[in-house]
């Protein structure tokens, strides 16, 4: 595993190519975006999309203790959605995803089959795809979760997840905070949704 410092861009990149791994993951699982994938033929950095990325963060890390401030972008309106927009008195559970994942789509229709175990939960669907890959998502694998007032679809325009929150190895990457904005649990790829529900409302 390289060690050392790496551009947002080249994280990005990396978890776009490694969204569906298929080996099961355990809470509490380090990140390596680097792992089986050779970065050596990538010429694109932050500079080409004229934006000068913040400092990098460590390739191992835990997911952030807390809720951070962030802005993310609602792909149906474009309105900013941030912390503050969050209903308060409830968990609520990001989960990182890329539209075309397999798992990510077997996770949302599991999910939409259990709607009225999770509908008191704030779940926020975020991704770092182009909103229009993502306003379908939804429609497509989750119908009973799209349009619902507990769900929102949420475009990660400046990449500010792997930055503020974490950098997860592969989707889809579920992070379960509590009412006090504290996280309750993690994890990364599959689980059974008999897990999921437990851990989502725990």
């Amino acid at each position: 595993m390289m060690k050392g410092k790496f551009s947002i861009v080249a994280v990005a990149i990396a978890l776009m190519i490694s969204a569906c791994n298929n080996n099961d993951n355990s809470n509490n699982q380090v990140a390596d975006p680097h792992e089986g994938h050779d970065h050596s033929t990538h010429t694109e950095s932050a500079a080409t999309h004229g934006q000068t990325p913040p400092p990098a963060q460590p390739e191992e890390q835990d997911p952030t203790a807390s809720i951070p401030d962030f802005k993310f972008y609602k792909v149906k309106s474009g309105f900013g959605y941030e912390k503050k927009d969050i209903p308060s008195g409830k968990n609520t559970v990001f989960i990182l995803f890329d539209p075309s994942c397999g798992h990510c789509q077997q996770e949302a229709q599991a999910l939409s089959k259990n709607y009225d175990k999770i509908k008191d939960i704030n779940i926020l669907y975020i991704s770092m795809n182009d909103p229009g890959l993502m306003v379908n998502f939804l429609p497509s694998f989750g119908k009973e979760l799209d349009g619902k007032p507990n769900v929102e679809m949420l475009y990660d325009r400046n990449q500010e997840f792997i930055r503020k929150f974490h950098i997860p190895n592969m989707f889809p990457a579920n992070y379960v905070y509590g009412a006090d904005g504290n996280l309750k649990t993690h994890w990364v790829g599959e689980k059974s949704i008999e897990e999921i529900l437990t851990a989502f409302v725990q």
